[in-house]
C-alpha cells in the first residue's frame, strides 16, 4: 500500500469523524478501527500499531474536552498529536558547526539508495551557502564511483574516490585529506547485509579511523517491515545519529521504514522524496502528518517557491504589467513550476486539496505541463513573441513538429491567452511591494 493510500485512507477515517451527527464512543471506535487498518496495511509494525491506537482511543475517550473545542475537533486534534508522537514530535535541525568541517558517514544495505542520498545531501547543504564535498568509499560495488561522478557533476560537487584501491579506510582518509578546507563532507560506504560479518567488521574499523560527526542509516521506504530488523542490526554495531528514510515517494509503503526509525530511536533528519537530486526534504513529524491527513504543508510549499524562484528583471516586470507577457515567459514560468517538483505533490501542501481533487485530473495537468514546453519549444521566435500570428497551417506546423495534436497546441494557445488577460487585470492596480518608484503601468 502506497503511502498516498495510506493518507487517502486516513483522511476517510477522520472524514467520517466530521460527518458523523455525534461524536461518542462508537464513533471513536471506529476511528480507531479504520486508523489501525490504515497502518497495518502500510506495513507498520502490529506492536506499534497497538501502542498507537490505544492511545488514541484513551486520549479521546478520556481526556477532558478544553472550554471552547468540541468533542470533535479534540479528536482530530488527539489524531495528529498522536501520529505526530510517533514520528519524532519535533524537526531535529543538521548539526552543522560552524568554522569547522561536518564529516557524515552513510551506511545502509545494499540498495537502499546511498549514493544518491548522499549526493541529494551535498546539494541540500550547498544549497544553503556550504561548501560541500562528496567521497566515494565504497569499494564492494563496482560502478559506485562512476555513478557518484556522473550525479555530482550535475551540480558542481566535489568528489574523491579510487576505482583501484580497495582499502576504504585509506580512500575516505585521503579524501578528508583532500576536502580539509570544506564545510560539510559526505562519505559514501559499502552497502550492508545485517548478516555480512566482513562487512559490518569493516563499518565498524571506518566509524573509529575516521570519526564522523554523525552516523547517517539510509532506510529504503519500499522495503517494509524488514527495515525494523536491519535498523536495529546497524545501530548495534555502530550508533546511528539520525536517519534518511529513502525512495519515499508515492510509492513507497514507508510504514516499515518509519516503524524502524521508532525501535532504534534515532531521529528522521530527511526524507527522498523522488528520484531527482533535488527532491530531499528536511523531514519535519507535524507538516509530515499534516500533508498524510490532508491537513496541507504550507511552510514545504513557500520553501520550494523560494528555491525555484525566477528572478524577474525590472525591466521585463515592468513588461508584464503593461501587458508584453509572451509564451517566451510562459515557457519560463512552467520550467520553474516544474524544477519544484510534480504538481499533485505541490497540491498535496495546500490545505483542503490533498485528496480532493480527482486523479484523473492531477494526470491531465501534469501531461500538460509536460507537453507545452515541446510544443513552445517548435514554434519560431517571431511565434513565440507574437502568438497572434498563429493560422491553422502554423498549428499544424508545430503540432508535427512538437509530436502533439492540434487540439492539444491550441488548449496551449487558449491557456495563454487566459494567461495574459490576468496579468493584463494587474494593471488597474498598484503594487507597494515592487519597490519605491515602482508604479502600476
Amino acid at each position: 500500500m502506497a503511502l498516498e493510500r495510506l493518507g487517502s485512507s486516513l483522511y476517510d477515517a477522520l472524514r467520517k469523524v466530521f460527518r458523523a451527527p455525534i461524536v461518542d464512543e462508537e464513533t471513536v471506535k471506529e476511528l480507531v478501527h479504520n486508523i489501525q487498518r490504515a497502518l497495518l496495511q502500510a506495513d507498520v509494525n502490529v506492536k506499534l500499531v497497538l501502542e498507537i491506537s490505544k492511545r488514541i482511543e484513551d486520549r479521546a475517550l478520556k481526556e477532558k474536552v478544553p472550554s471552547g473545542v468540541s468533542r470533535r475537533e479534540h479528536v482530530i486534534k488527539v489524531v495528529y498529536e498522536e501520529l505526530t508522537r510517533f514520528l519524532g514530535e519535533k524537526p531535529v535541525p543538521s548539526k552543522i558547526k560552524t568554522g569547522k568541517r561536518n564529516v557524515f558517514m552513510l551506511v545502509g544495505i545494499q540498495g537502499s539508495g546511498k549514493t544518491t542520498t548522499a549526493v541529494k545531501m551535498a546539494r541540500y547543504f550547498q544549497k544553503r551557502g556550504l561548501k560541500a564535498a562528496l567521497i566515494c568509499a565504497d569499494t564492494f560495488r563496482p560502478g559506485a564511483y562512476v555513478q557518484m561522478q556522473q550525479l555530482a557533476k550535475r551540480v558542481n560537487v566535489p568528489v574523491y574516490g579510487d576505482l583501484k584501491a580497495k582499502d576504504s579506510v585509506k580512500i575516505a582518509l585521503d579524501g578528508l585529506k583532500q576536502f580539509d578546507k570544506h564545510d560539510v563532507v559526505i562519505i559514501d560506504t559499502a552497502g550492508r547485509h545485517k548478516d555480512e560479518t566482513s562487512l559490518i567488521k569493516e563499518m565498524k574499523t571506518l566509524e573509529n579511523a575516521i570519526k564522523p560527526d554523525e552516523v547517517v542509516l539510509v532506510l529504503d521506504g519500499t522495503i517494509g517491515q524488514q527495515a525494523s530488523v536491519q535498523a536495529k542490526a546497524f545501530h548495534e554495531a555502530t550508533p546511528i545519529g539520525s536517519v534518511f528514510v529513502a525512495k519515499l515517494d508515492g510509492s513507497a509503503r514507508g510504514g516499515g521504514a518509519l516503524s524502524a526509525v521508532a525501535s532504534i530511536g534515532a531521529p528522521i533528519k530527511f526524507i527522498g522524496t523522488g528520484e531527482k537530486i533535488e527532491d530531499i526534504e528536511p523531514f519535519a513529524p507535524s507538516r509530515f502528518v499534516g500533508r498524510l491527513l490532508g491537513m496541507g504543508d504550507l511552510e514545504s510549499l513557500i520553501e520550494k517557491v523560494r528555491e525555484a524562484e525566477v528572478k524577474v528583471p525590472e525591466k521585463k516586470l515592468r513588461a508584464f504589467l503593461s501587458g508584453k507577457f509572451t509564451l517566451a515567459d510562459m515557457h519560463e514560468q512552467i520550467k520553474a513550476m516544474k524544477s519544484m517538483g510534480p504538481f499533485s505533490r505541490l497540491l498535496k501542501m495546500l490545505p483542503g486539496f490533498s485528496y480532493n481533487i480527482p486523479e484523473e485530473a492531477m494526470e491531465i495537468t501534469e501531461d500538460r505541463l509536460k507537453k507545452w514546453p515541446i510544443i513552445i519549444q517548435s514554434m519560431t521566435p517571431e511565434e513565440r513573441e507574437s502568438p497572434k500570428i498563429f493560422t491553422a497551417s502554423r498549428i499544424r506546423r508545430v503540432a508535427r513538429g512538437s509530436g502533439t495534436s492540434e487540439k492539444e497546441v491550441k488548449e496551449l494557445l487558449k491557456q495563454y491567452s487566459m494567461m495574459k488577460k490576468m496579468i493584463k487585470t494587474l494593471r488597474r492596480k498598484r503594487f507597494p511591494f515592487f519597490g519605491k518608484g515602482f508604479p502600476a503601468a
